[in-house]
């Protein structure tokens, strides 16, 4: 009998906060070992990397990106307004994180077929929990 090899699931984390960072880093670490995440810090990077420009011209396209809302050099606005305008990445699934709680960045969001928002500051705990169990949900569903 054959066993089905299935390829590691890459996630691609556009966080400007190391702490941030740090706790992603730990909740994939914790879930399933299948699973690659790439950080870049500013929005201009995570255009680079999704577009393959170097030194991303041999990195993999993300099954699932976290974006941060508040980056330097390119706003997360501007980076899921841009994402969501390429047909070759708008269907990646997108998780918002952001400190801003409204109802305005709520739809803007959802207007641009973001899969899920996550408010910020997180629960370390609460946080393992979350990415595990949205990332779960966000690949079966894609």
């Amino acid at each position: 009998m054959f066993k089905e090899q299935l390829r590691p699931l890459h996630v691609l984390l556009v966080e400007d906060n190391p702490g941030d960072v740090r706790l992603m880093r730990e909740a994939l670490r914790n879930g399933d070992s299948g699973r690659k995440l790439e950080a870049v810090e500013d929005g201009e990077e995570a255009l680079n990397y999704l577009h393959r420009v170097a030194p991303y011209d041999s990195a993999p396209k993300p099954d699932l990106i976290f974006l941060d809302l508040n980056l330097p050099k390119k706003d997360g606005r501007e980076v899921l307004h841009e994402i969501k305008q390429d047909e070759s990445l708008r269907r990646i699934p997108v998780i918002v994180l952001t400190t801003e709680n409204n109802e305005t960045l709520r739809k803007k969001c959802y207007e641009f077929e973001v899969d899920e928002i996550f408010f910020k500051p997180f629960n370390p705990v609460d946080l393992i929990a979350a990415i595990n169990s949205m990332m779960t949900v966000t690949v079966v569903n894609h």
